[in-house]
């Protein structure tokens, strides 16, 4: 008789849900509301240390819940109304327009209040809210100031500070704000960092703001979403508006999003559309146009009444959109980072979706600056039917390669290649 041992699989781990997290009821009664019971992995990992007192630097994919996982833990530590003591920043309005809509879904059984404080709209509303008491602030960092100015806001009791899309605000030249503001809390607080990349910048604002942080990384973008199909479409520079139009005259859409370098080129874009193409619903949205009117664009794109959203990256990260099925980049983004986010609008929610870039030959840098970052090459398309002017980017032959590498070498500019 032979010896023989059976090896049995071993059993699964239960999931973890939402009431394994340590969240208080009254959180619980506002999630399960929400609809939801069973946290992402930022969620998993980021409650249960919030909830301690730690303070916390993470970082994740846009889409993957980091709202909530700083939403629900604030909200049970804060247990019962008071005043002032989580101030939330937000790089831009409409990132903390959406966080405090959270906060209001998920907080719905706890009494705690709210207020989203931000510039691009008056005064009045938001100092009454203040008068009314606030427990939790949401807030821009120009505006902030202007009310701790004013004396309307003071920091004294924050117990909890948020420091949200970190990277952003580097970009868009808020440290010495957010400096300010830090420095006006109480030393004795819980610090949350949020930020896609830690460049030597923020590194520093980190080792200042933050005592023995935990840190946490779920998914950091540096590839591509598998479910949207990206290609790079050459063009001579001085075709590069026409084929823009092109492209959204041929492509069968349900909604697209429009990423412009420039808010000058968002809305000569949107005119020539408006002007030559009427069958569609255009909005536009950049740091330039009012707020209203910005919100008027994102609420209009997200329920169908616009169909084409024109934009700078104000939108490119963060902001709640679904059902996008194209991206168009008018040009190659100088940060590679950034071409993952754009492109990560469309192919949500394993959905599939398709993003298109225009390249020229000055950007061969910026395209390559990509390809390396999601360690791929992207393909290179033509558009039927479209009249060319001549560029090596359309060249395959080596000799065209290098010859434009050479002059781009030399910053003479040049012609690029296609693959």
């Amino acid at each position: 008789m032979s010896d023989t041992t059976e090896t049995l699989p071993a059993p699964e781990a239960p999931a973890i849900t939402f009431s394994d997290l340590g969240l208080s009821d009254n959180v619980l009664r506002g999630v399960a509301d929400a609809g939801y019971d069973r946290p992402t992995g930022i969620q998993a990992q980021a409650i249960p240390v919030i909830l301690s007192g730690r303070d916390v630097i993470g970082s994740s994919q846009t889409g993957s819940g980091k709202t909530a996982a700083f939403a629900l833990p604030i909200l049970s530590r804060l247990a019962e109304p008071g005043r002032i003591r989580c101030l939330i920043l937000e790089p831009v309005r409409e990132l903390a327009a959406q966080v405090e809509e959270q906060f209001k879904k998920y907080g719905g059984h706890t009494g705690l209040r709210s207020l989203l404080v931000h510039g691009g709209v008056g005064y009045g509303a938001q100092r009454d809210g203040l008068q009314k008491g606030v427990d939790i602030l949401i807030a821009t960092p120009g505006r902030l100031l202007d009310h701790m100015q004013q004396g309307t806001i003071k920091l004294d009791h924050v117990e909890i500070l948020v420091l949200d899309e970190v990277d952003r605000m580097l970009d868009m030249g808020f440290m010495p704000d957010v400096r300010r503001i830090v420095s006006r809390c109480p030393e004795n607080r819980q610090t949350l960092f949020f930020s896609a990349t830690i460049p030597a910048e923020i590194a520093s604002l980190a080792g200042w703001a933050l005592r023995d942080p935990f840190k946490i990384e779920i998914g950091r973008p540096r590839t591509a979403a598998t479910t949207v199909s990206h290609y790079f479409y050459p063009v001579n520079r001085l075709q590069r508006e026409d084929l823009f139009l092109a492209l959204l005259k041929e492509t069968e859409f349900k909604s697209v999003m429009v990423f412009t370098r420039t808010k000058a080129d968002a809305d000569k874009l949107a005119a020539r559309v408006k002007r030559e193409a009427e069958n569609y619903k255009i909005a536009v949205m950049h740091s330039d146009i009012a707020q209203k009117d910005r919100s008027l664009a994102l609420a209009g794109f997200r329920n169908g009444e616009f169909d084409v959203i024109i934009a700078t990256d104000l939108a490119a990260r963060g902001l709640d959109v679904s059902g996008v099925s194209h991206v168009i980049n008018y040009s190659v983004p100088e940060n590679p980072e950034d071409y993952v986010h754009r492109i990560g609008r469309t192919g949500r929610a394993e959905r599939e979706g398709d993003a298109f870039t225009i390249l020229s030959a000055d950007e061969l840098i910026n395209a390559e600056a990509v390809e390396r970052f999601i360690n791929q090459k992207v393909p290179r398309r033509r558009l039927e039917n479209f009249d060319y002017l001549y560029t090596t980017l359309l060249d395959d032959s080596s000799a065209a390669q290098s010859h434009l590498r050479a002059n781009l070498g030399r910053g003479r500019g040049g012609k690029s290649r296609r693959r």
